[in-house]
């Protein structure tokens, strides 16, 4: 991972360019990169949808399985929609222009049952800096039974990849509040981002502290409060993981496990052809960029061509600068990757899968 070097020269021009019209259309509208009153309303709304119907079955009150089921399977969109368009934001540093504020905010990582500090390693430093890079990234360093690169070992498995990843989508964030966080937490001390000996210790405590809270009030409480059988509450708290974790799954995939990107495999050195930002561009797909309502849903992430070339900057500039990114790449005949729909992209996706089961 730390031997990949990315080609300083080529595409030089082009991200060069890129920047400064991006820099001139903030300055020229007197914006600022970070996020706004919209923003704060985004943040209050899916915080309620996420918490209100965890607070209404911890009264007690709710002796309907189905109710039960109706308000954990609701948090669940809710849990979807801080991880996406809230928590996203704060951990880039983009959120607010206080360091402060975009720290509280990321903690929102934690209410979720997950851990921002190794969210921020995994996300903002090895899976933004190297993209679709076979054991760099680490979005796509799957377990053995799933593919997601060409460059990955293909088993024979991996041809029905593409009917039973939607049942390990649906697990993804299930694994986040259980093992996950801790088998990366090592991995990552190992790598050198977190130290060892005591402090490495603390920061265990810290992220069992954060999932303890977290089951505290999703799941023990209601086991306490709610006058049904452990199993049905069990199942229904499952059942809120399982739709977060296929709704985002199937978002952030759709970006970049794609049959028109590119999946680059460093040389002997460790070198890449094109630049950081080329590489971006070659790595990463949009969809939907008509539907202001879908986007508003997903924290902008059907932009993810510029959330990647722009990740300091809030995701509620995302459809202003993609028309300045489209028309430089038009420019500098560089392909800007786009899907009309999400729909579209979903369809691609399914036969990148089965194009990886079988290659």
């Amino acid at each position: 991972m730390k031997n990949v070097k990315f080609d300083k020269v080529e595409g030089a021009e082009f991200s060069t360019i890129l920047r400064k019209r991006v820099n001139e259309y903030f300055k020229e509208n007197n914006k600022t990169v970070y996020g706004n009153s919209k923003m704060v309303i985004k943040t209050v709304f899916m915080l309620s949808i996420f918490f209100i119907p965890l607070i209404i079955i911890g009264t007690g009150l709710i002796s309907s399985p189905l109710v039960l089921f109706a308000l954990y399977i609701t948090s669940g969109f809710g849990m979807a929609g801080v991880g996406m368009g809230v928590m996203h934001d704060a951990i880039h540093g983009s959120y607010s222009n206080s360091k402060k504020i975009n720290k509280i905010i990321g903690y929102s990582m934690n209410l979720i049952g997950a851990n921002a500090n190794v969210w921020r390693i995994q996300h903002n430093v090895l899976h933004h800096t190297y993209t679709n890079i076979d054991h760099a990234d680490d979005d796509i360093n799957a377990p053995f039974f799933l593919r997601f690169s060409p460059n990955a070992k293909r088993y024979w498995i991996h041809r029905f990849q593409y009917i039973y990843i939607w049942f390990f989508y649906g697990l993804s964030t299930i694994s986040w509040i259980t093992t996950k966080d801790f088998v990366r937490l090592n991995r990552y001390k190992g790598m050198g981002f977190f130290k060892g000996g005591a402090e490495f210790r603390k920061e265990i405590l810290k992220v069992l502290g954060w999932k303890i809270f977290y089951y505290s009030y999703a799941l023990v409480l209601p086991l306490i409060m709610v006058p049904l059988p452990a199993l049905i509450i069990v199942l229904a708290f499952l059942s809120m993981h399982f739709v977060t974790g296929i709704v985002i799954s199937i978002v952030f995939q759709t970006a970049h496990i794609m049959q028109n990107v590119d999946f680059p495999k460093p040389d002997e050195n460790g070198g890449i052809d094109n630049n950081w930002t080329i590489h971006q561009m070659a790595t990463t797909s949009n969809y939907s960029p008509k539907s202001r309502f879908f986007s508003w849903l997903i924290g902008g992430l059907n932009f993810q061509v510029e959330h990647h070339l722009f990740p300091n900057i809030s995701h509620i500039h995302y459809r202003k600068i993609s028309q300045i990114v489209s028309k430089t790449a038009l420019e500098f005949q560089i392909p800007y990757l786009v899907k009309e729909s999400f729909f579209e992209a979903i369809s691609e996706h399914v036969r990148m899968l089965r194009q990886l089961g079988r290659a």
